[in-house]
């Protein structure tokens, strides 16, 4: 009888202990879908802290002149925005999405090292309390932006002591989240069921094992980065020489490239789970794909130079071919995608909503991230609203869109409650229209030569009205995140109030193991009420469904696998 076999029922004792331990059973489960949900929600609501920082910035840049926060507290307000939303936000969610689902999909009944994948977790949240905890101290929280070069952060620069938590924090956020991917890894590669070779994990699956792939190789980097900029604010020695603060420039890209994959893949993975659902077929082109998305992991590590094409120091020629070659995998994977579109019968449901904007809003931020990858460009838009609105095309139009694709798609199957349609409706198109009116004005912006990590400007540098329309974006980003809240918050509301309406175990006809589980899973994934499926294929759920539609296995057994 195999692990997953002898598993709980949702109703056996075991299931209700854990289920009515509360909160100190949460803060020390091993069970990875608890893990994973305490990451995810973290991050959530640092999302939002992060969303109201970026409210202030833009409201003092809504008008030239403004005086609506200092020069010195604006420039903390972007940094920690921006430290926030790569090091706590972004990444972390992505990796605690890969905690939940990846067991799930490969047919495991727990994830490797559980106790390891709660350490991560714990030192991820203790190094954000670090972080923010700048903002409590008498010098305020760090200045130096996301990346902070020496000189301008050592100790002469930067002397207050939120530049010493903000290393430390981000370096117990980014060892936590190395130890964690570490455990999605080995569980991909290693604890697969009988059935699930390689060839047949979901592409979620697959995206995460590109993810955790760069951060094994990427994120030691950091951590050297970090140690090394520690011990110039020790020493100031160390940074009066150019050696040393190109040298860091060096170490903080050869992670802050891979980590723009690791903050995109696993929602590029999400977005293809649900095109493949919403479209009712495989999803198009599934081993060319896979490919990309192994040899995009690979190129990620060789083009980190193109970020410092101005100082001189590196090979221009060499890191603007590296980048260009990205254009191969990213247009596979693209094909993959417009693929599964044309060729499907769609099904326009809040999750594939979110999913079809994710295509082209994304795809602008990859293309001019190609143009901030060739030297004469770069040379001209460099430090400037341009760059801004680049990464915010690729972090937050792209993979932010992504994210709130997979919250809809996924949460049925993590609560066993279904979040409204309208409310979602609502949400879609307030931040559709939001992002695009907040970031497009800014390629305009660094165009005409305004630059990044300003806190005001005259009135007759021509930038204002282009940053009123931001600003108004961004009020109408607000809106939308604020009915996403409303959504969930009246969703659990409604459950109190009424009862639990728990929705289907499948209630999208999808294609992955974990909707062959009940909703939510019980502790060890799958039970003899809910048993792991005949593994065929990528999409073994659809392929059940498709051997009932010929006669091949008795209707009844094929609605375990999920309804179509």
């Amino acid at each position: 009888m195999t692990e997953a076999a002898t598993a709980p029922t949702t109703d056996s004792p075991d299931r209700r202990a854990v289920a009515s331990g509360g909160w100190l059973r949460w803060l020390t489960t091993t069970d990875h879908k608890r893990i994973g949900l305490l990451t995810m929600g973290t991050a959530l609501l640092l999302m939002l802290l992060m969303g109201l920082l970026a409210l202030l910035m833009r409201g003092q840049l809504a008008q030239p002149e403004e005086n609506l926060v200092a020069p010195g507290v604006y420039n903390q307000l972007f940094t920690m925005h921006g430290s926030g939303m790569i090091y706590l936000v972004m990444t972390p969610f992505a990796i605690g999405l890969g905690v939940y689902l990846v067991p799930l999909q490969v047919g495991a009944p727990a994830i490797a090292f559980p106790r390891a994948t709660l350490l991560g977790f714990w030192l991820y949240a203790l190094g954000a309390l670090v972080m923010l905890s700048g903002f409590a101290t008498s010098e305020g929280a760090h200045a130096d932006g996301w990346f902070s070069y020496p000189p301008m952060a050592d100790r002469q620069h930067s002397p207050g002591v939120g530049s010493d938590l903000w290393i430390v924090g981000v370096f117990l956020a980014t060892v936590g989240m190395i130890i964690a991917g570490w455990a999605v890894l080995w569980t991909a590669l290693r604890r697969r069921a009988a059935g699930m070779t390689m060839l047949r994990m979901p592409l979620f699956s697959w995206s995460m094992v590109a993810t955790c792939l760069m951060v094994m190789g990427a994120f030691p980097s950091l951590l050297a980065a970090l140690g090394l900029l520690a011990a110039g604010r020790a020493d100031p020695s160390i940074f009066a020489s150019n050696v040393w603060n190109i040298g860091y420039q060096h170490l903080f890209w050869f992670y802050g490239h891979p980590v723009v994959y690791v903050m995109f893949f696993p929602y590029l993975g999400a977005v293809a789970e649900v095109l493949a659902a919403f479209s009712g077929r495989r999803f198009f082109g599934y081993r060319g794909t896979v490919l990309s998305l192994l040899a995009f992991a690979a190129l990620s590590m060789s083009v980190w130079g193109h970020h410092m094409f101005t100082t001189g120091q590196v090979a221009n020629d060499y890191y603007s071919l590296t980048s260009l070659v990205l254009l191969v995998p990213a247009g596979v994977e693209y094909f993959g995608m417009v693929g599964t579109v044309l060729t499907g019968r769609l099904v326009f449901r809040v999750p594939m909503l979110f999913a079809l904007a994710f295509i082209p809003q994304f795809l602008i931020g990859g293309l001019t991230g190609i143009m901030v990858g060739t030297p004469v460009i770069d040379y001209h838009v460099t430090d400037s609203y341009f760059i801004v609105a680049h990464l915010h095309y690729v972090l937050f139009a792209g993979s932010a869109f992504g994210l709130f694709a997979a919250v809809y798609f996924w949460f049925p199957k993590v609560t066993g409650l279904m979040l409204s349609e309208r409310l979602g409706r609502i949400h879609f198109w307030l931040l559709v229209v939001g992002t695009n009116l907040t970031f497009l004005p800014m390629f305009g912006l660094g165009y005409v030569g305004m630059p990044r990590r300003v806190a005001s400007y005259a009135s007759f540098d021509g930038f204002g009205l282009l940053n009123l329309l931001a600003s108004c974006g961004a009020g109408v980003l607000a809106l939308g995140v604020t009915a996403f809240v409303v959504n969930v918050a009246w969703t659990f509301r409604k459950r109190t109030l009424r009862g639990p309406s728990p929705a289907p175990d499948d209630p999208w006809g999808a294609h992955a193991l974990e909707w062959a589980t009940s909703s939510p899973p019980p502790r060890l994934n799958f039970t003899p009420r809910h048993p792991l499926p005949p593994i065929t294929s990528n999409a073994p759920l659809l392929d059940l469904r498709q051997r009932a539609a010929s006669g091949a296995v008795p209707e009844g057994r094929a609605s375990e696998g999920g309804a179509s």
